[in-house]
């Protein structure tokens, strides 16, 4: 291996869909977690435990119901999410899979399991633009199947998040918790 180069370090990504919220409230932008969504985010939180993932670092849209999901999900998890480094990002609320690709890309590089909380279709496409094809068949074939709320996509990969790219990621699970 050349001196300037480092070698590749093994990374985990959970891209999520936040949980199911109230149909209505002051805007889009403020409406809560309706009492199903609050449930399937613990579950999500415990799942995620489960399969040994502990973030390190979250992106987490701005908006109530996202921040409201990721309370809940480390509350099921048992995790102290104050002590986990989060970025609340405006602009993840409103952006296309692209957009939060780059968000993705301007994690810091410390950082070795980042979850992602946002909103569809973003979502749910970042998770089919990220897979390999070389992952779990079946989550993989599950993502074409649509992005329901609280829907989550475990990954695994290597690099830089700098240097994340389409197709840049393996999946090893994906699921849906339902109460």
């Amino acid at each position: 291996m050349p001196e300037n180069r480092r070698p590749e370090t093994p990374r985990q990504l959970v891209v999520m869909r936040h949980a199911k919220a109230e149909a209505h409230g002051p805007t889009d932008f403020d409406r809560h977690l309706a009492d199903r969504g609050v449930t399937e985010a613990e579950l999500a939180g415990r799942w995620l435990v489960e399969q040994g993932f502990v973030p390190d670092h979250v992106l987490v849209s701005a908006s109530l119901r996202t921040r409201e999901t990721w309370a809940a999900l480390a509350d099921g998890a048992g995790w102290d999410a104050d002590a986990i480094e989060t970025d609340e990002s405006e602009t993840l609320y409103e952006a296309g899979p692209e957009t939060a690709l780059d968000l993705v890309r301007e994690v810091p590089e410390d950082a070795l399991a980042l979850l992602v909380v946002g909103h569809n279709p973003t979502m749910g496409y970042l998770a089919e633009l990220l897979d390999d094809g070389d992952g779990d068949e079946e989550a993989s074939n599950a993502l074409v199947m649509g992005y329901p709320t609280s829907a989550m996509t475990l990954y695994d990969l290597t690099g830089d998040w700098a240097d994340l790219d389409e197709q840049g990621a393996t999946i090893r699970a994906h699921h849906v918790p339902r109460a």
